[in-house]
């Protein structure tokens, strides 16, 4: 980072895919380190040896089998919902906006415990879709309810009305599994914000997804930078706003709603990992969207590997130290916006 006259930083590409090559280095050296705790302790040697294919059976199986979906669904899930908070603060122009706290996540996993309440037996590609329809619900009702006079958005009632519906649609979530049938309600505690039980069903189910909407997010990047310089500007650059709009939020929101079906309701790691990005790379998306998506997979990652080794034999779920770091954050945040 350099520094134009007057002492305005410039963020260079350069710096961009060197803060981008450090953020995998360590998401690597997380998965190492998360692929060698359990009750079978792994050294990182073993752990390597595994993954190129060597090692006895026994290790292969307790890496490879048992605890890389779990590592692979934490590093997509955070990815995804970092990519989400992204999109939306762009579109919106809102520095609050994020996936949990405008009813994108709670919406989701009320949806998806509907559905497997409703339809057990239903083929798990059917959990994803689900949650994308009780996403864009929890969205529309908090846009619906936060607008003002002549459809404007005020950053703090949006935060407001979206942590109101938010709790109210996690509230119903609870009540719908507290009446689940036994068995069924213990397989839907992973929406509370953990990868605790990830599979490698779970991980092949948000693969897809994760492969198509998280480039979709960055190929938006331009669009984004657009929306951001307002409706007005935008429309004189010949940019159809509506649409634009339209489509950047389908791809934020479906991100957010393919990331609940894999480890619930993550919270403020689509309100944390953007802001940090801009600090660390600048507003521009083509650098800020990358290093947002691998800033979600470390702290994701990082939460559910501290949280296996907080108190064993019990786990902490991932989304309550996500929650503990975010929510300082978010009323900074709150504070500070005008």
């Amino acid at each position: 980072m350099t520094a134009l006259p007057g002492g305005t930083p410039r963020f260079t590409t350069a710096r961009a895919v060197t803060v981008a090559v450090i953020l995998a280095a360590l998401c690597a050296a997380l998965g190492v380190l998360a692929l060698g705790l359990g009750a079978v302790p792994t050294p990182a040697r073993s752990v390597l040896a595994a993954l190129l294919g060597g090692g006895d059976d026994l290790t292969r199986q307790l890496v490879l089998e048992l605890r890389a979906p779990r590592v692979a669904v934490a590093l997509l899930c955070g990815a995804m919902f970092a990519a989400s908070g992204t999109v939306m603060q762009g579109v919106i122009r809102n520095p609050l906006a994020s996936p949990d706290l405008i009813g994108v996540g709670a919406g989701a996993g009320l949806a998806a415990t509907v559905f497997l309440l409703a339809w057990p037996a239903a083929p798990p590609g059917g959990l994803p879709w689900a949650a994308l329809a009780g996403a864009w619900g929890g969205f529309g009702l908090v846009l619906l309810l936060a607008q003002e006079r002549g459809g404007r958005l005020h950053p703090v009632r949006l935060a407001l009305v979206g942590v109101a519906v938010a709790a109210a649609l996690g509230a119903a979530q609870q009540l719908v599994l507290v009446r689940a049938p036994d068995g069924l309600g213990s397989a839907l505690t992973f929406l509370t914000g953990t990868v605790y039980g990830a599979d490698s069903l779970r991980a092949a189910r948000l693969l897809p997804w994760a492969l198509i909407l998280l480039p979709a997010a960055w190929v938006l990047h331009r669009t984004l930078d657009i929306l951001n310089l307002g409706e007005d500007l935008a429309t004189s650059l010949g940019t159809r706003v509506n649409p634009a709009r339209l489509l950047a939020l389908g791809v934020g929101v479906a991100l957010a709603g393919a990331a609940v079906t894999g480890a619930g309701i993550l919270g403020f790691v689509g309100l944390l990992a953007p802001h940090v990005a801009r600090l660390l790379v600048g507003a521009r998306h083509a650098r800020a969207l990358p290093v947002s998506m691998l800033l979600g997979a470390a702290l994701v990652l990082a939460a559910d590997t501290l949280g296996r080794t907080l108190l064993p034999p019990l786990e902490v779920p991932a989304g309550l130290l996500t929650t503990l770091v975010g929510a300082p954050y978010f009323l900074y945040l709150l504070r500070k916006t005008p």
